[in-house]
């Protein structure tokens, strides 16, 4: 049941099912963070939160269903604000050019009862690359506050960031960042 409910949330199709439904990110309880080795000495991390996105799920035909994300680049998180400063340059994120960070799923292979791999477009500084992420479905159920149907989902995958024109320092900074998804979504209204 699990792996159905997973594959409704994450998998996308060209057109949707009448019998899909519409749920929405909770950006309170939504969170992507990254992280890179810095020359060998420690882990760097950085992170979104605070995003929106959609899901329509539809539990009859789950390749039916879809997931899109996106985000402004300069709403990252980084705990030092000369790091963010310079992320939000051309040397890496590119913000004054290119504001947008997205993902839109475009496949999904269910792997066992409540986990899958979710494929789908990642698009940063203009640049979209398929990635896959291994996902799993936390739980599903009635929200014991808002009183609705509820959903939480985690996910990882690595990038190589120099493949969206952001190598620099590469590969003395590691060129792999390793990505940390946690997500809930709540029907819509």
């Amino acid at each position: 049941m699990k792996s159905l409910l997973l594959a409704t949330a994450l998998s996308t199709a060209a057109t949707m099912s009448l019998a899909a439904e519409s749920y929405t990110l909770d950006p309170s309880h939504s969170q992507i963070v990254f992280s890179y080795e810095h020359l060998g000495f420690s882990t760097t991390y950085g992170m979104y939160s605070g995003f929106e996105g959609d899901i329509s799920f539809d539990q009859e035909d789950p390749a039916q269903s879809s997931v899109s994300v996106s985000f402004p680049a300069n709403s990252l998180i980084t705990g030092w604000d000369p790091r963010f400063e310079h992320f939000m340059t051309g040397d890496f994120f590119g913000a004054e050019d290119s504001d947008t960070i997205s993902f839109a799923s475009t496949g999904i292979e269910v792997t066992g009862d409540d986990t899958a791999m979710i494929t789908g477009d990642l698009t940063i500084n203009d640049i979209t690359k398929s990635v896959v992420l291994d996902a799993t479905l936390n739980q599903v159920g009635e929200h014991p506050q808002a009183g609705k149907p509820w959903a939480g989902f985690s996910a990882t995958t690595t990038v190589l960031r120099s493949e969206f024109d952001m190598g620099m320092f590469a590969p003395f900074v590691s060129d792999e960042v390793q990505i940390m998804i946690s997500v809930e979504a709540m029907k819509a209204e």
